[in-house]
């Protein structure tokens, strides 16, 4: 028989032989699950799923508020054989219509807040079942998912059947969804999981991400299952609670705004932290200050790595001293089995240290972008390796250094905000001509965005008004934290905005 694929299969085989011992604390309402429980509840829905007869390759749409339930709906698609699809919390009407309408989901399940608005947009669309799962352990999808039976044999899957789809919006403002195969996940845990030093049974892990992109989900919580190690939950962030139980811990892994606030914490020490065997940062840079004091306060160096929505994980900085040293400011090297490269705009290899475009090669690189057949074949090169969008450096001793977007990408928080779509929002406004968004330097966020707005001849607009009105509309994440009203834009002689004068114009003002 040929082997099962299914990353459920790799996932359950990797949970300790006794099933009652805890996999995961939860700390903000202190609780336990044991291993018994995430493989019962995740088979309980499986078979919810699977008792809908859903047609072959269904997608389940999933926004909901951050939960060990929702990991187990995570793990029950997939067992399923189905193909999850997660949201984002702090997505607004406008997007989730999109998503709904693009992916058309037989399945969407959703916080009961929001099960209204929700449930219309995805009936409109064609979804067949909307259900709901809040934090707080109940929602139509466990009271239906505790009538079915706690046993389920897993569904055989293929390394190149689809897993899961991905939204990581475009620069041209649509979103796009990168289609991640079995394959393509779990090549990437199995890497991450030899790479990072995973002790089975051993570690413990505190998970303080959300649970709807690639950094919380693949490389924290999977790898946490996949090696047996128990979990530290918490559903938001709390750095005072953080520093109470890293003596408890092991592996921490966190965006750079995190470590910010870590910092902040008198608490923290090199004696909170003398069982930490491993802090990983990424999903936006970190800068070297962050990493210095890092280093001084704890005895501990971050791990910098670097991944995105349609790779998962591509390089990380040396585990082992033997590999080399963790240098602030790089990302390290490519992981094993990881081609990438660094190329001149003429399709040429650039010499050591030279800044271009980053293409990468590997199992773990995503199947295409859903529907799209036309812009995955303009993202990958004659020759099969992905231009990633990111532009970066390679140098003598290989290691990698992020320069920036290709594109004027903004990462604020960890979370990725394309100014192309928050422009296309503002400039359907009434009494608005045009406006640009760019990205600023910020002490706590590494980076924010600014909008510049050009009002209509006769037409009065206020910076509060242009907010209000974004924040119905749009995530939190992606509304400006300042907006100027402008008379016009400043452009060259092709009559294209100068983004670069408008970023300088306004690099000081969260100084």
């Amino acid at each position: 028989m040929s082997q099962n694929h299914n990353i459920f299969a790799a996932v359950r085989g990797g949970f300790p032989q006794d099933l009652d011992r805890t996999a995961i604390e939860t700390l903000d309402t202190p609780g336990y699950y044991t291993w018994r429980d995430l493989e019962r509840g995740s088979a309980m829905m499986a078979n919810l799923l699977a008792s809908l007869n859903l047609p072959e390759g269904s997608r389940v749409a999933v926004q909901t508020e951050k939960s060990v339930e929702g990991l187990m709906l995570y793990l029950a698609v997939l067992r399923a054989g189905f193909v999850y699809l997660p949201l984002n919390t702090a997505y607004q009407s406008a997007e989730i219509e999109y998503f709904i309408g693009n992916a058309e989901p037989a399945v969407v399940v959703c916080a009961s807040k929001n099960f209204g608005w929700i449930s219309q947009l995805a009936f409109k669309a064609g979804t067949t079942h909307v259900y709901t799962l809040d934090d707080d352990r109940t929602g139509s999808l466990l009271a239906r998912a505790a009538h079915h039976s706690d046993q389920h044999t897993p569904v055989a899957r293929q390394a190149d059947d689809l897993a899961c789809i991905l939204y990581t919006s475009g620069t041209t403002g649509r979103s796009k969804g990168a289609m991640l195969t079995h394959g393509n996940i779990l090549s990437n845990t199995l890497t991450l999981k030899a790479y990072w030093g995973w002790q089975d049974g051993r570690d413990v892990l505190i998970h303080a991400l959300p649970l709807f992109h690639v950094h919380g989900l693949f490389v924290a919580a999977q790898a946490a299952l996949i090696s047996g190690s128990k979990m530290l939950w918490m559903a938001k962030f709390d750095p005072k609670l953080v520093v109470s139980r890293l003596p408890e811990a092991t592996v921490f892994m966190g965006v750079p705004t995190l470590y910010v606030r870590l910092l902040a914490e008198a608490g923290l020490t090199r004696d909170a932290c003398k069982n930490m065997r491993l802090f990983t940062a990424g999903s936006a840079p970190l800068l070297i200050e962050t990493f210095n004091e890092w280093r001084e306060r704890t005895g501990h160096t971050i791990v910098e790595r670097y991944g995105m929505s349609e790779t998962s994980i591509l390089t990380s900085n040396p585990y082992r001293t033997e590999d080399g040293e963790r240098r602030g400011g790089t990302v390290g090297f490519p992981l094993p089995g990881i081609g990438l490269r660094v190329q001149d705009d003429q399709g040429g290899a650039c010499p050591v240290g030279e800044v271009g475009g980053i293409q990468v090669k590997g199992d773990n690189v995503f199947a295409g972008y859903w529907r799209m057949p036309e812009k995955t074949k303009e993202e990958f090169t004659a020759d099969g390796w992905f231009k990633t969008g990111d532009v970066g450096r390679i140098d003598e001793r290989g290691y990698v250094t992020i320069v920036g977007r290709s594109k004027d990408l903004i990462i604020s928080g960890g979370y990725n905000v394309y100014p192309a779509e928050v422009e296309g929002f503002i400039n359907e406004m009434p009494g608005v001509a045009e406006s640009a968004v760019v990205g600023v330097p910020h002490p706590d966020f590494g980076e924010v965005g600014v909008a510049l707005v050009v009002p209509k001849p006769g037409a009065s607009l206020d910076d509060a008004t242009v907010l209000q009105a974004l924040k119905g509309r749009i995530a939190n994440f992606k509304v400006p934290k300042r907006v100027f009203v402008m008379n016009e834009l400043p452009r060259n002689t092709m009559g294209k905005v100068q983004k670069n004068v408008l970023r300088d114009q306004h690099k000081e003002l969260f100084a």
